[in-house]
């Protein structure tokens, strides 16, 4: 689904997307691994296989050194789901290593596939990148 520059932001924001997120898509490095989660959620919504890319960690298990393939499983995921969502449950901040616990309500062909997770994040060269995570039970 293409997201309109104007639309709220998906992650849930009262912003404008091209005031949020976006900015991070286009290239500003997110100052905290909370506003990595949610750009990566904006991602997913807008598609925006690219970003997915650069901001995962190489130890994450889905990290794909055929790019071609990892993109296309990002698209397929991406364009068949409503992301409908996104709650922040925990944030615990930390100078190299920060977890986010939340819940994703999406839609994959009418049928809810929301989840909830703990995210692991880990900061690089002044960069943070989205490292692991664990779904957990509500």
């Amino acid at each position: 689904m293409k997201i309109s520059v104007n639309s709220f932001c998906p992650c849930g924001s009262t912003k404008k997307f091209k005031k949020c997120c976006k900015i991070f898509h286009d290239g500003s490095n997110p100052k905290s691994a909370l506003d990595l989660m949610k750009s990566r959620y904006s991602a997913y919504a807008a598609n925006d296989y690219k970003y997915i890319i650069k901001t995962t960690h190489k130890n994450n298990k889905d990290f794909n050194n055929n790019f071609d393939e990892w993109k296309e499983s990002i698209l397929e995921f991406s364009k068949n789901c409503q992301f409908k969502k996104l709650e922040i449950i925990d944030f615990s901040d930390g100078l190299e290593e920060s977890y986010v616990t939340f819940k994703a309500t999406i839609f994959q062909g009418g049928i809810d596939v929301s989840f909830s997770e703990k995210s692991k994040f880990l900061k690089e060269e002044g960069v943070w990148l989205y490292h692991s995570g664990v779904f957990i039970d509500e």
